[in-house]
């Protein structure tokens, strides 16, 4: 916990988005770069495994990428602000796959080719 303010803070990366996560006591209040906005399934999830559903307000600083990789970050970042809040959470959290940090991002155009793998179109004769 930061001394100063009483908040857990946690952050994740995900592809290109990467988000900033602090927790506080509270109702359930859920600010996504400072609106309220419907919390989305997978944090839902992760917060019913250590049974905090509207026990804590959150608040998202989230840049970067698409839809799925903001959720994906901000679920790790969350899971790791979860940790910092309490450290029995961590092997709950570890079985259920949310402290993995997943390193898959897109593959790069190589020259010759049309995207990553796809070669032009081959004519034999």
């Amino acid at each position: 916990m930061t001394k100063l303010n009483n908040f857990f803070a946690g952050v994740g990366r995900r592809k290109s988005s990467v988000a900033q996560i602090r927790l506080n006591a509270g109702t359930g209040a859920y600010l996504v770069n400072g609106e309220v906005v419907e919390i989305p399934l997978e944090v839902k999830k992760i917060l019913d495994i250590v049974d905090r559903t509207g026990k804590l307000d959150i608040s998202v600083i989230v840049r970067g990428g698409g839809y799925s990789g903001q959720v994906g970050a901000i679920v790790l970042g969350i899971a790791r602000a979860l940790v910092e809040l309490n450290e029995e959470f961590r092997s709950t959290l570890r079985k259920a796959g949310y402290l993995t940090r997943d390193a898959r991002i897109k593959e790069r155009k190589k020259p010759g080719l049309k995207k990553a793998r796809r070669a032009p179109q081959w004519a034999k004769r």
